[in-house]
């Protein structure tokens, strides 16, 4: 029988498989010259999708879970009233611009009246000389003539009135077609639907959230420094994160936060004991193409060891060269 030996020689490749993964954990714990520790936890930043209008949800496409791309659509509100609105606005628009087009074929014949009264009045003035006719009948003339200017004025008004009316209008119809577009809520960022806040069918409020998402191109690993070592930390530094659930992978990040006050310590610090204690928040981020690549890798509460560089000069040991897992 062969079992014994097959056996033996599956053991031993578990045992050589499971001493090197302890061997990497053990070499990326130990913190060499020039460089500091820190244990901390995944954050990524949320985004709440909210409906600017009261009303009734129609449509909802996502679920929890579901990855959304910026600007894709994620719900709509129920829009009936509102095009209803927008029908009789734009019927407005069309009768605004009928009458513009009214008031302005009225002044054509107000100008055109003018001429004639004007015409009029300046034969009659020729004629008064002459006696044919008497200073009642150019009195009359030039009455006509400003009734007629009066009249032509009247148009001029009438006209701008009518153009008013149609901005009034079309701004009505702009305002109406902007509430629809804002009754279509798309993802305010690309990431990852973690609550759904409403079903579809149901009737919200205005600003009543409807979904709640991580925005996954902003995920940073929170974690806090002594005194002694905040100091040396700059922003742009580098980082390098090993999950506690894969600590075969090291993952590559940089300082993109440094408190300027310290955490959870006494409000007034005395003594040099008292300030060894006290610890800065520091925010370590992840490219956002590296998230992309990796998305199924690095989630929102992860748990790891994060590395951060004290001095430029410092060089990283091989345990935390980069290793990023095969997603071909």
């Amino acid at each position: 029988m062969r079992i014994a030996p097959i056996l033996t020689v599956v053991v031993l490749l578990a045992a050589t498989a499971g001493g090197y993964a302890y061997w990497i954990q053990e070499q990326a714990l130990r913190v060499p010259a020039g460089l500091a520790r820190a244990n901390g936890r995944i954050e990524v930043e949320r985004a709440d999708v909210a409906t600017k209008y009261a009303g009734r949800i129609a449509e909802l496409r996502v679920n929890e879970g579901s990855s959304v791309e910026k600007g894709s659509i994620l719900a709509r509100m129920d829009t009936t009233e509102i095009v209803a609105q927008l029908a009789g606005a734009r019927a407005a628009v069309h009768r605004a611009h009928q009458s513009v087009a009214r008031a302005q074929a009225d002044m054509t014949l107000r100008e055109a009246e003018l001429k004639l009264t004007e015409v009029e009045l300046k034969r009659g003035i020729e004629l008064v000389r002459t006696n044919a006719i008497t200073q009642a009948d150019l009195d009359r003339r030039t009455a006509q003539r400003d009734v007629s200017r009066a009249t032509l004025e009247g148009a001029n008004v009438a006209i701008e009135d009518a153009k008013a009316a149609t901005e009034v209008a079309e701004a009505q119809v702009a305002q109406i077609e902007a509430t629809i577009a804002d009754m279509t809520l798309k993802a305010p960022v690309t990431g990852r639907v973690e609550y759904r806040l409403a079903q579809a069918g149901e009737v919200v409020a205005a600003g009543g959230r409807v979904l709640t998402l991580l925005d996954l191109t902003d995920v940073h690993m929170t974690v806090f420094l002594p005194t002694s070592q905040v100091g040396r930390v700059e922003l742009g530094s580098e980082a390098r994160i090993v999950f506690d659930g894969a600590p075969k992978y090291v993952f590559p990040a940089t300082v993109s936060f440094v408190a300027g006050e310290a955490q959870f310590t006494p409000k007034y610090v005395e003594t040099m004991s008292e300030r060894e204690k006290l610890m800065y928040r520091i925010k370590l981020h992840i490219d956002p193409q590296l998230l992309e690549t990796y998305r199924g890798y690095i989630k929102a509460g992860m748990t790891g060891n994060a590395y951060v560089k004290l001095a430029a000069g410092s060089t990283w040991p091989a345990a935390l060269a980069p290793r990023l897992p095969d997603v071909h």
